[in-house]
C-alpha cells in the first residue's frame, strides 16, 4: 500500500512527460500501479475543494498578494497539466534559489489551503506542485501549446487583484524570468582609479502579452524601462536607472 503523498509524487513524475518505465525505476512503484493511479487517483477529497471562481457569485482567491506573486511566477516558469481526474500546477524553481522554493510553496498553499503542495526534485530545479480541479478557474491563462505562442491577456478580475498588489506580480515576474545583476566601472577620482558598483534588473520574455502585462504595471509603478530584443527571441526588459532600481530594490530584490 502507498500513501497519498507517495502517490501524488508519482503521478508528478508522469504528468512532467516521463515514461511510466523511468518513473518505476526512480520510484519502485510498479508501472501496473502508476498506470492505475491515473485513472482511479483522485487527490482531493469532495466538499473541500472549492473554488472561488466556481462559486455563486465568483469572488476573488482569498490571499490577493499571494495570488498576484504566484500569478507572476506562473506567466514566467509555471505549468498547468490535465491529469485524469483533475490538474496540477507546477512551477520550476532553480536549485541556486532556496528562498524562492519556499516563498512559491507559501504562495501556492495561501492561494489553494485546501491542497497540499509538494516539492518534486529535478535535474538543477524543483517543481513545487499541487493537485486541484480549480488551477484553469484561477489561471484562465492556461491552455494548449506554449505561453509564448497564444494569446495572454489578464480577466478582469485578475486585474483588479494585480491594480491593488503590483509590486506582488512584478516581483513574481522577476523571480521566475529575471533576475538583478550588479554591474561596475571605474572613474578617475583625485587621480586614483575606483570602482563603482550598480545593480540593473532584468525581465526577459518570448510572450508578447506577459511583456505587455510587465510593463504596464511597472509603468503605473513610475519605474523607467527600456526594451531591447533578446538574443534568443523575444524581449529583454531592464531598469537602470537610479530611482527605479531603489523602487526596485525596497519592493523585490534579488533572488535567493
Amino acid at each position: 500500500m502507498y500513501d497519498l503523498d507517495t502517490r501524488k509524487r508519482a503521478l508528478a513524475l508522469v504528468a512532467q512527460g516521463r515514461s511510466l518505465n523511468s518513473v518505476s525505476k526512480q520510484t519502485g512503484i510498479s508501472r501496473s500501479c502508476l498506470r492505475e493511479w491515473q485513472h482511479r487517483l483522485h487527490p482531493v477529497r469532495r466538499g473541500i475543494t472549492t473554488c472561488e471562481q466556481c462559486s455563486s457569485p465568483p469572488r476573488p482567491p482569498r490571499d490577493l498578494a499571494a495570488y498576484s506573486y504566484l500569478l507572476g511566477l506562473y506567466l514566467g516558469d509555471g505549468c498547468i497539466s490535465a491529469l485524469a481526474r483533475t490538474h496540477t500546477l507546477r512551477i520550476a524553481c532553480a536549485d541556486a534559489w532556496p528562498g524562492l522554493i519556499g516563498a512559491c510553496e507559501q504562495a501556492m498553499r495561501a492561494v489553494r489551503p485546501q491542497n497540499k503542495v509538494f516539492r518534486v526534485q529535478r535535474p538543477g530545479c524543483v517543481n513545487v506542485t499541487a493537485y486541484s480541479n480549480h488551477w484553469p478557474c484561477l489561471f484562465p491563462q492556461h491552455g494548449p501549446g506554449r505561453k509564448h505562442q497564444r494569446h495572454i491577456s489578464l480577466a478582469s478580475w485578475q486585474q483588479e487583484i494585480v491594480d491593488a498588489h503590483p509590486w506582488e506580480l512584478i516581483r513574481g515576474l522577476v523571480h521566475s524570468d529575471g533576475c538583478r545583476i550588479t554591474n561596475w566601472t571605474t572613474r578617475m577620482v583625485g587621480g586614483q582609479r575606483k570602482r563603482y558598483e550598480y545593480p540593473r534588473y532584468f525581465f526577459a520574455n518570448k510572450s508578447v502579452g506577459i511583456i505587455q502585462l510587465y510593463c504596464r504595471t511597472l509603468d503605473t509603478l513610475g519605474v523607467e524601462w527600456k526594451s531591447t530584443l533578446h538574443n534568443r527571441g523575444g524581449w529583454n526588459i531592464s531598469v537602470a536607472r537610479r530611482a527605479s532600481v531603489a523602487l526596485m530594490e525596497v519592493h523585490v530584490g534579488a533572488k535567493y
